[in-house]
């Protein structure tokens, strides 16, 4: 912990630069209590390690702060002296006793409350949407930041993001999402932008690295995000997880797997408006290519051109997949207002761009055309080139 008390009633914020012979001094004359616990702290200036408190033996809070790695203690310090430097009004270690938390950093910035977590250790799913769901409640706006040493980066633009990686989603002004890391050895914000699942664990992502000094939070809370993907770099992962889907099948993908096939369709022949890059895919768990190919076959795959649906009818099928597991939704906590039905109309917008649909109204849509189902390789292939040649770059844009 960087934060102690005083007996004589003085906060010492290690947060602020201090001289070792000034803290040497300090310690030689006061002793140090844990504003949150009231037990006795050392105050440790070792050259091994951050300068920093720890409890004594006993303490009902030694065992949450001592857990606190170098990263975690050097993290929290630099960003608090980033939130300094810009003139934002902060607290290290703040301890809101109305609440029983304890953020990284508290600080104020046009007008809200803000909470500052900076999370270098795995912490459990069901706390993490315990402390986001306080927070919320008691009017601050959390602001969970990953260790940058959790990103795990499979190739340049693929990623693996676990259930907790997941957990740190935000989302920008311009309706994309992220998800912000720091590498306090690096001194700087690694975003993971315009992120594209492709399967339960991989991602289609792109990285964007901001220095430290040459980034202010403005940028952090409302970044500017690309909003274009590498269609064709989506397309061979698309075919990559077929493939390995195929060879590796668990019983629940038999039991979809056997659906299909009753509806005479064949995983390596889907035609190519199933599996599309859909803005809001990522409230959804249930990879890409399989939920598409449920919406298909619930509503597109039986009607004939100038037949239409409503949104009444979406929002039933839907429901039922979720109801049945068939479908399964992401822990969100930051983004727990979103409907992840939103992921499938954004389908359907994106089927209008490439002439299948046309909305007639707020909640009803036209089919145009019919999705042709490809019967050989050869026809899935012309499908394909036809499809590129004619919707690759209208596609690019989310």
């Amino acid at each position: 912990m960087l934060t102690a008390n005083t007996k004589s009633g003085k906060q010492v914020c290690l947060g602020y630069h201090y001289r070792k012979e000034s803290l040497i001094s300090l310690r030689n004359k006061e002793e140090f209590i844990c504003p949150i616990c009231g037990e006795g702290v050392f105050l440790k200036l070792g050259n091994q390690r951050i300068y920093h408190f720890a409890h004594k033996s006993g303490g009902s809070c030694r065992e949450f702060f001592e857990n606190e790695t170098i990263n975690h203690l050097e993290g929290k310090r630099q960003l608090f002296q980033w939130l300094l430097r810009q003139n934002i009004p902060a607290v290290l270690e703040f301890y809101d006793k109305e609440i029983g938390q304890r953020p990284d950093i508290m600080f104020q910035y046009q007008g809200e409350k803000y909470a500052l977590e900076y999370q270098c250790s795995p912490l459990p799913e069901k706390d993490f949407i315990k402390r986001t769901t306080n927070y919320l409640t008691n009017e601050y706006i959390p602001l969970w930041i990953i260790a940058s040493s959790h990103i795990h980066k499979k190739r340049r633009n693929i990623v693996a993001l676990s259930n907790f990686d997941y957990l740190f989603l935000r989302k920008a002004p311009t309706e994309n999402y992220f998800i912000p890391s720091y590498c306090p050895e690096n001194r700087h914000f690694h975003l993971l932008e315009s992120i594209q699942p492709i399967s339960i664990k991989n991602a289609l992502v792109q990285h964007s690295i901001y220095q430290l000094d040459n980034f202010i939070l403005e940028e952090l809370l409302g970044p500017r995000l690309s909003d274009s993907i590498n269609m064709n770099i989506w397309n061979t992962e698309k075919e990559s997880f077929i493939l390995n889907w195929m060879l590796h099948p668990n019983p629940k993908q038999n039991s979809f797997l056997h659906e299909i096939y009753q509806r005479n369709l064949n995983m390596f022949l889907l035609p190519p408006e199933i599996g599309l890059q859909v803005p809001h895919s990522i409230l959804i768990q249930t990879p890409p290519i399989i939920w598409q190919t449920y919406l298909f076959m619930d509503l597109l795959a039986d009607k004939q051109p100038q037949d239409s649906f409503t949104l009444k009818e979406l929002n039933f099928h839907f429901k039922k997949r979720i109801h049945r597991k068939e479908i399964m939704l992401r822990n969100l906590p930051q983004l727990d207002s979103l409907n992840p039905i939103t992921a499938e109309i954004s389908y359907l917008k994106q089927l209008e761009k490439i002439g299948v649909l046309t909305e007639q109204g707020e909640n009803i849509f036209k089919l145009e055309r019919k999705i042709l189902i490809p019967t050989s390789n050869r026809e899935k292939e012309e499908a394909k080139l036809h499809f590129n040649q004619k919707y690759l770059n209208m596609l690019a844009k989310q």
